[in-house]
Formats: structure tokens, C-alpha cells, sequence
């Protein structure tokens, strides 16, 4: 008895701390695309260092006179030092020093786990090692001089960070969901839902390039024309923006299967519901992109429910495999029910 006991505190002190992680990379998603956002990327020309110090300078007084010149051999743009956006880079990268030591603490928690589910620690201990990637690749962002490939990149790799966190806190949450079968369901559900999936990732693949493209008007118009460089987009950005509501159509017609099948108190259901929150908050700040002269306060706010979109998604299917697995074992139960009086009656037998 102790030792189960023992087993579901430790499940449970792993999914608090993966939660608490999960959330924590959200944060740096945010953080980093303010940074984008704000120009901000290049406020440390350097890395892992700033300017050559592993504390910023406050002021340009405190770096060589002729740093410019020293960094444009380098290979390196502009590179005048601005105190908002040099801080608000390095800000950005011990946000991703503290996740690295989270998701370090998060790996460590699992590992008691490989008895009850072996994934768990394996998913894990993944992640760590894509954050160590992670930041190598981050260093090959400055190194490039923030070429929009290599931005992408960065960006999917996040998203492969966020993929490997929410399958080891589903893998932690599997009792749960097993606790609550999906004992009726519309028959087209998983076909819908697989629909929707590729809907979203065709979506995100197009946002990845409105983005790129965006990054290419801004070298080529400046920030002071932010405004006019809805001009210049190409014909997929308006596909992307027109697309978007039929994403948001059929996320709704999902959620509308469930309500018929499940009613409103399924994890299932609750977790749909919050998804197509996030789509109109998706919808909602692309729009205010589109129509209101690309504000960069609203660039971060689309990122981030785009990644949590992805998320949100890839837990619902996590959740209704488990759910699933739930309704079997339920039918299997119910199938040996009637012989485990037999059966014990045998077992009595000399």
C-alpha cells in the first residue's frame, strides 16, 4: 500500500512540475517573439556573451570606441548599442537558462516513473536534450545575423520542445483520462479531428512563411514604415488570413460532436472549448495585423496562441487515445465480469 502510495506521489509531483515547465516554455515563446517583435534580436550581437560581457553594459560608455567597426568585420548589420533592446535580449535569454534548469528538474522527476511507464522518462529526458540543442541553435540564430530560416527553425524547434513536454505530462495524466471513457461518440469524431490537425499545421506552415516574408519587408522598408508593409505581402498571406475561418468552422464543428456525444463536463469537451478560445484569440489578433497596420504588440500575441493552438491539439488527441484505451478496458471488464465467480470457484479447488 505504501508503495502505491509512493508511486502517485511521485506521479503527481512530476505532472506539477511538467505543467509548471510547460507553462514556463509558453513564457519564453512570448518573450522571444516580443523580442522579434521589437527588433530587439540583434541588442546582443554576441553569444553566449553581450558585447563581450556576461553582464550588459548600461551604456554605450562602457564599450570600445570603435565596437561597431569591430562587430561589422564580423559580418554583423547595425549594431548600435540601444540599452532597451540590448536588456530586453538578455532578458529573453535567461528566461532560457531558468527553463533549461526547469526542464533539468523536470527529467530528474521522471525518472522514478520508469517503473509505471517507461515513456515518461524517455520523453523526458528528450526534451532536455532538444533544449540543449536548442540553445546551440540559438547561438547559430545570432551567428547568422537573424536570417529567416534560421529563425524558423528556432521556432520548430520550440515546438518540437512543447510536443515532447505535453506527451510526457499526458503519459502522466493517462490514468485520468482512462477514468473517463469515451463510452459513445460520433462515429466521424476521429476522422474530424484528424481533418482539423492538418488543417491547423497547414495554417501554421503558411503563418511560418507570411512570417518569414514579414521579416524580409521589414530589412527592405524599415521599422518606420511598419504600417505599409501589409503592401507588400504576397498572395499566400491573404490565403493565410482567409483560411483562418475555416479553421476556426470546423474547430467548432468538433467541439459540437462532443457536446452531442460526451456533454459539457468531458475533459474532451473542456479541452476543445479552450482551443477554440485560443482560435479566435489567433483569428482575432491576425485580423488586427491585417487591418490595423501590423501593430507589434499583437506580432507576440499571434505566436503565442498559434504554439498554443499546436499544443492545445496535440493534448486533445493524446487525451482521446487514452480515452479510448479507457472504453477497452471497460468492455473487457464487463466481458470477464460474469465468469469471476467460476473462476474463483476453480481457483478454490485443490
Amino acid at each position: 500500500m505504501n508503495s502505491i502510495s509512493q508511486e502517485e506521489l511521485a506521479l503527481r509531483r512530476f505532472r506539477r512540475m511538467a505543467l509548471i515547465t510547460l507553462s514556463a516554455v509558453y513564457l519564453l515563446i512570448l518573450v522571444g517573439a516580443s523580442v522579434r517583435a521589437s527588433g530587439a534580436g540583434m541588442g546582443c550581437p554576441d553569444w553566449p556573451t553581450c558585447f563581450g560581457q556576461w553582464i550588459p553594459p548600461t551604456s554605450e560608455a562602457q564599450l570600445p570606441d570603435n565596437y561597431q567597426e569591430i562587430y561589422a568585420e564580423l559580418g554583423y548589420g547595425d549594431t548600435r548599442f540601444n540599452v532597451v533592446k540590448t536588456w530586453t535580449e538578455y532578458a529573453n535569454r535567461l528566461v532560457g537558462v531558468t527553463i533549461g534548469l526547469l526542464i533539468f528538474i523536470t527529467a530528474i522527476l521522471s525518472w522514478p516513473l520508469r517503473s509505471q511507464d517507461r515513456s515518461i522518462p524517455v520523453a523526458a529526458i528528450a526534451t532536455f536534450l532538444m533544449v540543449g540543442f536548442q540553445g546551440w541553435l540559438g547561438a547559430k540564430v545570432v551567428a547568422s545575423n537573424l536570417q529567416p530560416g534560421m529563425i524558423t527553425l528556432h521556432m520548430l524547434m520550440a515546438l518540437a520542445i512543447v510536443a515532447a513536454l505535453i506527451f510526457a505530462l499526458a503519459q502522466a495524466r493517462r490514468s485520468i483520462m482512462v477514468g473517463q471513457p469515451v463510452v459513445s461518440i460520433d462515429p466521424g469524431f476521429q476522422r474530424w479531428l484528424y481533418i482539423v490537425l492538418g488543417m491547423t499545421i497547414l495554417q501554421v506552415a503558411m503563418g511560418t512563411q507570411v512570417r518569414e516574408m514579414t521579416d524580409m519587408i521589414r530589412e527592405a522598408q524599415g521599422e518606420e514604415l511598419r504600417t505599409e508593409w501589409i503592401e507588400f505581402m504576397p498572395w499566400f498571406f491573404y490565403v493565410h488570413r482567409s483560411f483562418s475561418a475555416l479553421v476556426l468552422l470546423a474547430n467548432l464543428w468538433l467541439a459540437v460532436l462532443l457536446i452531442r456525444s460526451l456533454g459539457w463536463q468531458h475533459t474532451l469537451t473542456r479541452l476543445t472549448f479552450t482551443m477554440v478560445a485560443v482560435i479566435v484569440l489567433a483569428v482575432g489578433s491576425g485580423a488586427t495585423l491585417g487591418h490595423l497596420g501590423m501593430p507589434a504588440l499583437i506580432q507576440p500575441t499571434h505566436l503565442l496562441a498559434a504554439t498554443l493552438l499546436f499544443g492545445l491539439q496535440f493534448l486533445i488527441w493524446m487525451s482521446y487515445r487514452h480515452s479510448l484505451a479507457g472504453r477497452t478496458s471497460s468492455a473487457l471488464a464487463s466481458a470477464q465480469g460474469p465468469r469471476a465467480p467460476e473462476t474463483a470457484e476453480h481457483a478454490a479447488l485443490p
